[in-house]
């Protein structure tokens, strides 16, 4: 299996866009970052988080934002999400320029933040009760959802009566819910126990397979970032900004066509610690 690293010289990725006509796969371009930078301002000075992040996502693209802590992962996620604003640089999302949240945009963060006094049900109709949808027709998007996330038959359950994985599966119902462009996610998975974490990675490929839905995925573990994507977005840091494109190549589905143990996945994954070998060792542990 060829792993290919691609450099990220534009907005646009030509080479990956070249692949995808030629395997017939080509989708138009769902998110743009143009030229993202970040200062935060911290004791009186400027500190540069993210500097000129570019790239671009394909409308049912995976993809993952990969690097250690510090990069500046989770900002460039919420700046597309819209929690915070850029310094310079502009998102464009489906040809608009985004300023602000929105329910176009779903997100799923670590903290599944359900509210404990409803149930699983009426948490995933939330969005659509703040909205102003009808109460027949939000309990008939929030049970198509449910039954979308594998949690049929735990629609009346209360959040303390449901594992921790359920919970989460929950949180991706109710941003699923609103029928988002794009599922933005925030390492939802890292608080999880490993067997746990695992199940989690094939159901949300599953539901990505069921529904099409276009995924921005912040991680970083680099094993999730493999098993998950069809790109890895790879960052370096001090400031933040796009390393490489990654080009993931490994047969779909996912679950059921590849092993963390072949040889093609521990290539892949050599590769990307490749990329961070300037780091220092205690650096790099943040990563793997």
């Amino acid at each position: 299996m060829r792993t290919t690293f691609l450099e990220v010289p534009s907005i646009e990725d030509k080479n990956w866009k070249m692949e995808m006509e030629r395997d017939g796969t080509e989708n138009k371009t769902l998110l743009e970052m143009r030229d993202v930078s970040k200062t935060f301002r911290k004791d009186g000075s400027d500190v540069l988080v993210l500097q000129d992040v570019n790239f671009s996502i394909c409308e049912g693209e995976f993809v993952c934002i990969l690097g250690p802590t510090g990069c500046g992962k989770s900002v460039t996620l919420q700046i597309v999400a819209g929690l915070i604003e850029q310094t310079t640089g502009s998102v464009i999302l489906d040809g608009k320029e985004e300023h602000g949240p929105g329910p176009h945009k779903g997100m799923v963060f670590q903290e599944y933040a359900l509210l404990p006094w409803r149930s699983v049900v009426e948490n995933v109709e939330i969005g659509l009760e703040l909205r102003g949808i009808d109460k027949k027709e939000r309990r008939r998007i929030a049970l198509e959802q449910l039954a979308t996330v594998g949690l049929s038959g735990s629609e009346e359950q209360k959040v303390h009566e449901i594992s921790v994985g359920m919970r989460q599966r929950v949180a991706i119902a109710r941003a699923l819910a609103n029928d988002p462009k794009i599922l933005l996610m925030d390492e939802p998975f890292e608080a999880l126990d490993a067997l746990t974490k695992e199940e989690m990675q094939i159901q949300i490929l599953k539901v990505w397979e069921r529904t099409g839905t276009t995924i921005l995925f912040v991680t970083h573990d680099v094993d999730e970032a493999i098993f998950l994507s069809d790109r890895i977005c790879v960052m370096d840091i001090n400031p933040g900004r796009v390393k490489k494109m990654l080009v993931n190549q490994l047969p779909r589905p996912r679950h059921e066509c590849v092993s963390r143990t072949d040889k093609a996945f521990n290539d892949m994954r050599d590769e990307i610690i490749k990329l961070y070998s300037s780091l220092k060792e205690e650096e790099l542990d943040l990563i793997i």
